[in-house]
């Protein structure tokens, strides 16, 4: 894993969200609907690496730093930023996206910001939670009970109708932006690499893995990450135990996209599967090279050479 040295807001963020990256609920506000459920199910740990001991975990490390660079190449991370984007903000341009801010009536409640933080998700409480601690003044701190009382919900009480804008001017301030980008790293881009490389995956079954934790979350739940994975693994086997990655990747392509067409509210359209990552992997584009073509929501985007 990357080590980063951090200053100020998003040092309390790594702490809050990535101490346990594998996606346990450990730490949740006592208040929140989440913390209940969490409470109630026990701690888990489905992260291997994270749930590995010492030695265990110096034998993975070794294996991620042989493994090509994929995903963590510099231009390879600009390409995901903006593949990302395109599927959270129908734009290349994820710069403009951390201010972003709206209800798309799929249950979820406000999403905003370079990942989707969820108002109805906790990850955005979490994160607002853990930017208030060393910037206490910025504009969201009074919207914190408000945020607490709507945590699993679509509700927008107590937040109408000044969130949104508070979100917006908060955006204007750099620490907000550089904690939404640890936050994106930390919790889903830094693991979600990690482990694809682990299971010997190339740049696309990474940026598969990076992509599916951001739109799942890194939770233990069936229709989460880990347990999209757990899924797949009992259908296919990866590279790293002797099986096809292409044939690896089909299958948990075909069961992300289940789960997404599976949820109560009926929340995603299939486009980041159905016409951009399945489109690379019947390329045969393991290596995801530019130039790339897809389209998400029926639109067109191009990344060239």
């Amino acid at each position: 894993m990357t080590r980063f040295v951090l200053i100020g807001a998003p040092l309390a963020i790594a702490v809050a969200l990535v101490l346990n990256p594998g996606g346990d609920d450990a730490g949740l506000p006592t208040d929140s609907p989440k913390a209940a459920e969490a409470s109630a199910s026990g701690p888990v740990n489905p992260d291997p690496f994270a749930a590995a001991d010492d030695e265990e975990r110096a034998e993975m490390s070794k294996r991620v730093e042989r493994a090509p660079a994929g995903l963590a190449a510099p231009r390879m991370r600009e390409i995901a930023w903006e593949l990302l984007a395109s599927a959270e903000g129908s734009t290349l341009d994820w710069r403009t996206q951390y201010a972003t801010i709206e209800d798309s009536g799929d249950g979820t409640g406000y999403a905003a910001g370079l990942v989707g933080f969820c108002s109805g998700t906790h990850d955005m409480l979490a994160f607002v939670e853990a930017f208030t601690k060393d910037h206490p003044d910025n504009p969201l701190a009074p919207y914190l009970p408000a945020l607490r009382k709507v945590d699993g919900t679509g509700s927008h009480e107590g937040l109408d109708p000044g969130f949104t804008g508070a979100w917006k001017k908060a955006a204007e301030d750099p620490a907000f932006r550089t904690a939404q980008e640890e936050v994106r790293d930390k919790q889903y881009f830094e693991p979600a690499v990690r482990l694809a490389k682990l299971d010997g995956l190339g740049t696309l079954g990474q940026f598969i893995y990076f992509d599916t934790m951001v739109l799942q979350g890194p939770g233990h739940e069936a229709d989460s990450f880990y347990g999209i994975r757990q899924a797949a693994l009992a259908e296919a086997d990866t590279v790293a135990e002797g099986g096809d990655e292409s044939a690896y990747l089909d299958i948990f392509l075909d069961t992300a996209r289940a789960v997404m067409k599976s949820k109560k509210n009926q929340q995603h359209d299939t486009s980041r599967i159905d016409t951009a990552q399945r489109v690379f992997l019947e390329d045969g584009n393991l290596d995801l090279e530019p130039p790339l073509t897809w389209k998400m929501y029926g639109e067109t985007f191009r990344i060239p050479s």
